[in-house]
């Protein structure tokens, strides 16, 4: 957990982040930064820099100068979507552009009441406080938070037995953004608290592309653009595997590259691909691992999470989280009510014939 001040964007470094020399709390802009500050720097700390998710970016922009104009803490903000889309970096720009404190933690560090109430009685006016994987909160904490966005108050219990009594302890107006994977595990009473629902989406093949152009600019790394366009395809439209791809590109091509200085080329990219063994589209020897199991063992499926977790050897929620949205989202895998199941389009991808009891339906035990 940590608290950064947001009003001056060369100060929004969570403690312990790698960052420029410090002087009591400031930050010198007038020193070089180092290589791990400009890789920290990859996060945009505005809507502008902000790229993709168009419509979300407009309608947010709207609240956010609402509020300002209000003087106002911006409403709730509840943020949706897979890895890596960028919801912790969105917090963060929410901050910046209400020029507040963020103060930021996850679910799973807040293990007692205490936790909670201690966070929110040291916080100042407006701050936004991001609270991630929010989904796996205790009931507890939950509890305590309903008071807390509503009211802005906390219930605390003071003694214990017959002499115990509650107080309500004013807090400073605040905007908790929370962001889940599981939209579907939170609870109904604190979703209906917030009063902003933003759900991201995988990103635009042309969003991808500059996002990638951009980080590589941060990172004075030279690509070419059909380099760019082609990196862009094989990154499952997450701007996380987009930057890590770069990274890794710009090793190959200082490693195996021709040109000096190193410049990521297509040829650099393709090589580098197939090292990681990455196809066109973006898919990692996992994924494709997924899809033959599923042809191979269950003659493409329907085959259950469970089921599949187990001869796959991962975890269910990393399966459901991770590997599967974007299967679904290329047209490889689909759920059905009786389980996992892959589409002719996964047959051709890893170039393999469909058997001839793919076409069979079950009906009442039988097969026609």
């Amino acid at each position: 957990m940590g608290t950064v001040r947001a009003k001056d964007p060369q100060t929004r470094r969570p403690e312990g982040a790698p960052g420029r020399d410090y002087d009591g709390g400031v930050v010198h802009a007038e020193k070089a930064l180092p290589e791990d500050e400009r890789d920290f720097s990859l996060r945009p700390q505005n809507l502008k820099e902000f790229l993709g998710q168009a419509t979300l970016k407009e309608n947010l922009g709207v609240f956010i100068a609402a509020a300002k104009e209000r003087r106002e803490s911006l409403d709730h903000l509840f943020l949706i979507g897979p890895p890596g889309l960028g919801k912790t970096t969105l917090a963060q720009v929410v901050a910046h552009e209400l020029g507040a404190d963020f103060k930021v933690t996850s679910a799973p560090a807040l293990d007692k009441p205490k936790d909670l109430a201690g966070i929110l009685t040291t916080i100042t006016d407006k701050t936004v406080f991001f609270i991630d994987e929010i989904h796996r909160l205790k009931p507890a904490m939950e509890e305590m938070l309903y008071i807390a966005m509503e009211d802005y108050e906390l219930d605390w219990i003071i003694g214990q037995g017959p002499s115990a009594r509650t107080i309500r302890i004013p807090i400073p107006s605040f905007t908790l953004v929370g962001a889940t994977t599981k939209a579907g595990n939170v609870s109904s009473p604190l979703v209906s608290r917030f009063g902003i629902s933003c759900r991201f989406a995988f990103y635009e093949q042309a969003d991808m592309e500059a996002i990638i152009l951009r980080s590589a600019g941060i990172l004075k790394i030279a690509i070419d653009h059909e380099a760019a366009s082609l990196l862009a395809v094989s990154s499952r439209g997450t701007p996380r595997v987009a930057n890590r791809l770069l990274r890794r590109m710009r090793d190959f091509a200082q490693v195996l590259g021709e040109r000096s200085p190193a410049t990521i080329t297509p040829e650099v990219v393709r090589q580098g691909l197939t090292r990681l063994e990455i196809d066109p589209l973006g898919l990692e020897q996992y994924d494709r691992e997924i899809l033959r199991i599923i042809i191979e063992r269950y003659k493409g499926g329907p085959v259950g999470a469970e089921t599949l977790a187990i001869s796959v050897g991962e975890a269910v929620d990393t399966l459901e989280d991770y590997y599967e949205p974007y299967l679904i989202q290329s047209g490889l895998l689909q759920r059905t009510p009786r389980g996992r199941m892959v589409t002719d389009r996964a047959y051709e991808h890893l170039n393999l014939a469909k058997p001839l009891s793919h076409d069979r339906h079950e009906t009442n035990g039988f097969l026609f």
